[in-house]
């Protein structure tokens, strides 16, 4: 299986399973993002190289106005879609084999958490990789350490505040906080 087929089969919203061809490919390339993402943050890098890392461990081009301050943190990276004007702020970590697309202008806090991955709860079931997306829209501020768990959309122009833990999907212009986040008000 090759990178086009595994993400073919990982966005048709198939599961990982341990052990079959898409699960071993999806493990040999995290490897990779590995690697790349230790290089990212081990040493100092010009906005440049910053980009032309995350563009190495997206396998896609990442604009030129995107700005981003180590470290970050991915177990996959083939599966994240970068909008214009994005910024990513330190100690990020996504977890995107569901998949993870940020439009454009979002900014995104400290330590903020997007995960497309669920176990079964049924422990003969953990071994089964249940993927979904997260879909960020354009404008959207995500506080520190707020958490995106796998579903999830994120509607255009919405705040969510600093630790808030998102299970649902937010409404555009919104602000939403808290565990689970719901909605506090709207912007005007």
């Amino acid at each position: 299986m090759n990178l086009e087929e595994l993400l073919a089969y990982m966005n048709a919203g198939n599961p990982l399973v341990v052990g079959t061809e898409a699960f071993d490919c999806m493990h040999a390339l995290s490897y990779e993002a590995q690697r790349l993402t230790m290089e990212l943050n081990s040493a100092s890098h010009t906005p440049e190289e910053v980009r032309d890392l995350m563009s190495r461990i997206t396998g896609r081009d990442v604009p030129e106005d995107f700005r981003l301050f180590p470290p970050f943190y991915t177990d996959f990276g083939k599966n994240i879609r970068l909008g214009r004007g994005v910024f990513i702020n330190s100690c990020c970590c996504f977890q995107d084999q569901g998949g993870i697309t940020v439009g454009d202008g979002t900014l995104i806090g400290h330590r903020v958490t997007v995960a497309t991955i669920n176990h079964g709860l049924r422990p003969d079931e953990r071994h089964i990789h249940n993927l979904a997306p997260v879909t960020i829209g354009r404008n959207v501020w995500i506080g520190a350490g707020a958490i995106l768990l796998p579903g999830v959309t994120v509607g255009d122009d919405a705040v969510i505040a600093a630790g808030a833990v998102v299970s649902r999907d937010v409404p555009p212009a919104s602000i939403v906080g808290g565990v689970p986040a719901t909605v506090i008000r709207m912007i005007e």
